[in-house]
């Protein structure tokens, strides 16, 4: 099993969203963030007075998926988070040792 967390631009979440449900993927976890990479922030300008933005608004998103699907969501993440501009985001991979579904103490792939 693995742990899909991607970085990605908050007004992409909806696109994101569906194109994920379009693909079969049944849940998520989503978690407002701030961050900057690359593009080191930005100016932003406020009542006349021009002011540095060292952490931008992102959206985390966490995916937990077997082995198979994992490659599909990671695609289908990319195409939809993708403007071809700098702050898109990333996307990570991680391994999963196990899950619990709390309710019902299923374990291991029936538990996602």
């Amino acid at each position: 099993m693995k742990m899909v967390v991607a970085i990605i631009k908050p007004f992409k979440l909806e696109e994101v969203r569906e194109a994920l449900a379009a693909i079969g993927v049944a849940g998520m976890t989503v978690c407002e963030a701030k961050g900057f990479g690359r593009q080191k922030g930005q100016t932003e300008i406020y009542r006349g007075a021009e002011y540095a933005v060292n952490m931008l608004p992102k959206v985390r998103l966490e995916i937990v998926a077997d082995d198979e699907t994992t490659p599909r969501i990671v695609e289908t993440i990319r195409n939809a988070a993708n403007t071809d501009s700098i702050g898109d985001g990333k996307i990570f991979v991680l391994e999963v040792a196990g899950i619990t579904r709390i309710r019902t103490g299923e374990t291991g792939e029936l538990a996602i």
